[in-house]
């Protein structure tokens, strides 16, 4: 199906509203661009930015009309592929019950092209396996997921390196390239159900001028990364730096806090956590997000695998951007810059990875 042009998305959240969907897109709260629910476009970010810099985050006023021209927010699709909490046993008395996992239908309004390979990356981890996750795979395809090509990188952004933007391919129902002077959306489909929404909405052709408008938009957001990375044999060179001094000297500024570990859309560590209410006599198995980075997570008979600091963080760096390809057969990094924006201390793994090559 051929482009369209809309000058509202208003009709888009009703027609999906309409057809079951959650609509799940971004708005400004607490000082932040987080993904919510959303029954209108009006409570859209219109006139939002951001400012993102290694362990700084700043939402900013604009002057114009644009929704989507930020960065990557805090929040990415993991959340809705792999909830951060959720039950998988309980037992009654001495019955044990399975609980049948959730899987909703949402639609993810303002997916990042990132998010996107992010989200390839979790279903080569989940579904490619010899034992795929059918809770996974149920969440998964009960997304009908909006893209959105991104216009305004942020300063913690490296996406061009990664080759996952700032323009979506593939792995999207619909494709939106907000354009400006006059305000409007270009909208492509990328699946037989988003041209099946298309044609519910109203719409134009697109024009000459509207291809040629969203093509300067990717092109302009790939010219002003942030950040960049050289891959170039990062697969043989990251393992080889095992004993390089950096590591110690990153691990005497990382806290351990995880927080690059739970805005990452690719990490996927999660550990077991047993409850009991004595009240209802009634005890659960939670599965919950965990991350490499505590001491508890590589625990063997007592004690941890890695128990220092720098054995913590050369594990994530280099599975991340090396060892994740020997396990995957892809990066484990898409690009997006959270770990570096929302990193306490503002540790750079741009910055790292320059400095161990």
């Amino acid at each position: 199906m051929d482009a369209v042009v809309m000058d509202s998305l208003e009709p888009l959240v009703t027609e999906l509203r309409s057809r079951g969907f959650t609509v799940v897109g971004p708005v400004a709260r607490n000082g932040a661009i987080r993904m919510d629910e959303v029954s209108s476009a009006a409570e859209l970010p219109r006139g939002k930015g951001d400012q993102q810099e290694p362990g700084r985050y700043r939402l900013t006023e604009r002057d114009d009309d644009m929704i989507f021209d930020f960065a990557a927010s805090p929040d990415s699709a993991k959340r809705y592929t792999q909830p951060p909490r959720q039950t998988l046993v309980r037992m009654r008395e001495e019955t044990v019950e399975e609980v049948e996992p959730e899987a909703p239908l949402v639609a993810l309004l303002g997916v990042r092209p990132c998010d996107l390979a992010a989200l390839a990356v979790q279903d080569r981890v989940f579904l490619g396996g010899r034992h795929p996750d059918p809770a996974y795979r149920r969440r998964r395809e009960a997304l009908f997921l909006v893209t959105v090509n991104c216009a305004v990188p942020g300063g913690t952004c490296f996406c061009v390196s990664m080759g996952t933007g700032p323009r979506a391919s593939t792995g999207f129902d619909l494709a939106l390239t907000e354009l400006a002077a006059p305000h409007r959306f270009l909208i492509e489909a990328g699946s037989e159900r988003g041209a099946e929404v298309i044609e519910a909405l109203p719409h134009v052709p697109a024009v000459q001028h509207d291809l040629v408008a969203a093509e300067a938009v990717s092109r302009t957001a790939a010219e002003h990364m942030g950040r960049q990375v050289e891959t170039e044999g990062i697969q043989e060179w990251l393992p080889e730096a095992h004993d390089s001094p950096r590591w110690n000297e990153v691990a005497s500024r990382c806290l351990a806090c995880t927080n690059c570990t739970m805005v990452c859309p690719t990490c996927f560590c999660t550990t077991m956590e047993d409850t009991t209410d004595l009240g209802s006599g009634t005890a659960e198995r939670i599965e919950r997000w965990d991350s490499c980075f505590t001491l508890e997570f590589s625990e063997l008979n007592g004690s941890p695998v890695r128990g220092s600091g720098a054995g913590r963080y050369r594990q994530w760096l280099t599975h991340k951007f090396a060892t994740w390809f020997d396990q995957f057969g892809t990066s484990g990094c898409v690009g997006c810059g959270r770990c570096i924006t929302w990193c306490p201390v503002g540790i750079d793994v741009t910055e790292e990875l320059a400095n161990l090559r």
